[in-house]
């Protein structure tokens, strides 16, 4: 005997309700065990947690730097911010696109401009539909113990002017390197700290040379607030 059009259909709501339900069960374990192993903290320093459309840019040495920071905000306001990340590693295999799609609400852009595409096109997308964004403009991972930050690429520049009534707030995220090296697949029990700063002002008349170093800048300065 077949099964109805409505049964089928029925059978696709029960299945997209179960998948939303564990993507959310996900979500919360994920985001309580990075925040309980990391014994991470959330300094805002520089403004204060609000519903305004914003790009959040931080620095980047780990896979779970945007997890720590998404877990740092307010629930309503992690609701409407799309964390950014690399397709390359995050569309590996059905397990990593499932967490980053379903779990995290992520968007997944090719680092390198293929065929002419716009490789922003995602993020221009989710910030046309007014969502806040978690942006790391070094464009990959740091692992130079040597260096603070590496040189940011162009994309966050290129966002700011397109558009100019988002707020850019810096995030400095500390300890990452030591809680999650490289190749490690738990994150260590250190102490991390994640420290939110003062929006960029004045960047409308800004070359992208200058925006690129000033916001590099007041990413670094917020390192002195670790220990306050």
């Amino acid at each position: 005997m077949k099964s109805s059009p409505s049964n089928s259909i029925d059978s696709l709501k029960q299945k997209s309700l179960v998948s939303q339900l564990f993507a959310r069960f996900i979500a919360f374990l994920t985001r309580r065990s990075a925040r309980l192993l990391t014994g991470a903290r959330s300094l805002w320093v520089g403004c204060e947690p609000g519903l305004k459309q914003r790009i959040y840019y931080a620095n980047h040495n780990s896979h779970i730097d945007f997890i720590l920071l998404w877990s740092s905000l307010p629930k309503p306001i992690r609701r409407q911010t799309r964390p950014i990340a690399a397709s390359d590693y995050w569309l590996k295999d059905g397990f990593r696109r499932f967490l980053i799609q379903d779990t995290f609400s992520g968007v997944t852009i090719q680092r390198q401009r293929e065929n002419h595409e716009d490789p922003l096109q995602p993020v221009k997308e989710v910030l046309a539909q007014g969502y806040s964004i978690i942006f790391f403009p070094e464009g990959t991972r740091n692992l130079n113990d040597d260096v603070e930050l590496l040189d940011f690429k162009s994309g966050l520049y290129y966002l700011s002017q397109e558009f100019p009534q988002v707020e850019i707030v810096p995030v400095w995220i500390s300890n990452l390197k030591r809680v999650m090296p490289k190749g490690a697949f738990i994150p260590l029990p250190l102490l991390s700290t994640v420290i939110f700063g003062c929006p960029l002002k004045d960047i409308k008349t800004l070359d992208k040379q200058t925006f690129l170093q000033y916001a590099k800048e007041e990413l670094v300065k917020l390192k002195q607030a670790e220990y306050q």
